[in-house]
């Protein structure tokens, strides 16, 4: 029969969550109070990779980047997958090599999907 916990017994995890909290919270108090503050024009101007910005951040742009950005992490992500598949190929035997055809099945039938809604045209 195991020993049940009891509340005494969390009192080192307690404490080692008090200890990392507390340290983070001094660590910034003590950064935001000893730290420099030189605050110029230059420092204060919105600065991206290595461009000067012009004109508003919120223009409107095509939602067709985000798309095409979003359908690459999904296909690559499924990609991977086939990874450890073809590392335990062997010993998998016919059932894997049905389950990879059903697998790769769905994501052409995905891709397809996409051709036909036409979310890959630029136009």
């Amino acid at each position: 029969m195991a020993a049940q916990s009891t509340a005494q017994d969390f009192i080192p995890i307690i404490f080692q969550v008090i200890v990392a909290l507390g340290f983070v919270v001094v660590t910034l108090v003590a950064t935001h109070f000893l730290g420099p503050k030189r605050k110029t024009s230059d420092k204060l101007t919105p600065f991206e990779s290595g461009i000067k910005v012009v004109g508003n951040a919120r223009q409107p742009f095509s939602i067709k980047y985000f798309l095409v950005a979003i359908l690459f992490v999904l296909f690559d992500v499924e990609v991977i997958f086939m990874y450890p598949w073809a590392v335990n190929f062997r010993e998998l035997g016919w059932n894997g090599v049905i389950e990879m055809f059903i697998f790769m099945a769905t994501l052409l039938l995905g891709f397809i999907y996409i051709l036909k809604k036409r979310a890959l045209d630029w136009n």
